[in-house]
């Protein structure tokens, strides 16, 4: 059971400390926003949550590698960490996407 929570909390922490950064927190809004719209779109066109969610973490990914490409073309320098940071975005928007929506679905079925 302690191994459990051992490796339950050590991502948590990881990313705790990957998300004090000014910077990283910026990556992780634009995560949101291109995630909820990834979400937003796949989950239109299939009406499936679940590729709904792997649509949401996809479109933030492929935001955080163009960002980063963008960044390495014009003289700064990609930074593995924006791109986790602005993944982490999209996946912790696009799993609670479902959470509330569920409610709502069960409501208006009443």
């Amino acid at each position: 059971m302690k191994l459990f929570y051992i490796l339950l909390l050590s991502p948590t922490l990881l990313f705790g400390q990957l998300l004090q950064e000014k910077d990283k927190q910026l990556h992780f809004a634009a995560g949101m926003i291109s995630g909820a719209a990834g979400y937003t779109l796949v989950y239109n066109k299939t009406e499936n949550e679940t590729l709904a969610i792997f649509g949401g973490i996809a479109s933030s990914l492929a935001a955080g590698l163009a960002k980063e490409l963008y960044d390495n073309q014009n003289g700064g320098k990609a930074d593995p960490r924006d791109i986790l940071a602005t993944s982490l975005g999209g996946l912790s928007v696009s799993v609670t996407i479902p959470l509330f929506t569920k409610n709502k679905k069960k409501r208006r079925n009443k």
